[in-house]
């Protein structure tokens, strides 16, 4: 399963400050994450993307240079399956950032998408008449009770004002089970805490929430 991250500031940060403990949170994952990764990140007001098939801990993550919003995405590949870097994350449709983690069996959807994680993001969409929360609402309901398993399905939807999370899961809690970590000018939302730090807060299970 997968590893996510954003990060929101009122003022400009260096994105590698954040890439590297999310490469290192990455490469020591009881799970495999090296099947490629990917970020999205703004720069006066437009979002600027970047996919790699690389392993983000063999990447230069150096080279973004500072964003205020950053959302980062590092991948496990279902059964080490499709590994292109088409469908590594972030997916973005010119507006929208989405992320997943987790794993959702026997669904019973009609949509159209090279993964998974790629249909959710258009079956979601399809509810969205301009107010996301309100699809994100009226889709996830719909998405569970068309499914015969979810191991978990933890998403994130960016935009440029808001952040929208999904998070529910019905096994391993310490895995599946998103953090938080809140300053006086900087919100932090990751997979697992940074290496060596403290303050971070789980995020409840079965949780809907836009920040």
């Amino acid at each position: 399963m997968c590893r996510l991250l954003v990060v929101k500031s009122q003022r400009p940060f260096d994105i590698a400050l954040h890439l590297q403990p999310f490469a290192q949170i990455a490469r020591h994952s009881k799970e495999y994450q090296g099947h490629g990764w990917g970020c999205g990140y703004q720069v006066n007001g437009k979002w600027r993307w970047y996919r790699s098939i690389v392993p983000i801990w063999e990447d230069d993550l150096t080279q973004f240079g500072e964003t205020h919003l950053l959302i980062a995405h590092a991948r496990s590949a279902f059964r080490d399956q499709g590994i292109v870097v088409e469908n590594n994350m972030p997916f973005f449709d010119g507006r929208y950032m989405f992320i997943f983690n987790g794993e959702l069996r026997g669904v019973r959807i009609r949509e159209t998408g090279r993964t998974g994680a790629e249909k959710i993001f258009r079956f979601l969409k399809r509810f969205n008449s301009g107010d996301l929360q309100l699809a994100i609402r009226k889709a996830v309901p719909i998405i569970l009770k068309r499914t015969q398993y979810v191991r978990a399905m933890n998403f994130i939807i960016a935009d440029d004002r808001h952040i929208h999370l999904v998070s529910y899961f019905n096994e391993d809690p310490d895995y599946f089970t998103l953090r938080l970590k809140r300053t006086s000018e900087q919100f932090i939302l990751c997979s697992q805490a940074y290496p060596g730090e403290t303050g971070w807060q789980p995020i409840p299970n079965a949780t809907m929430e836009v920040y």
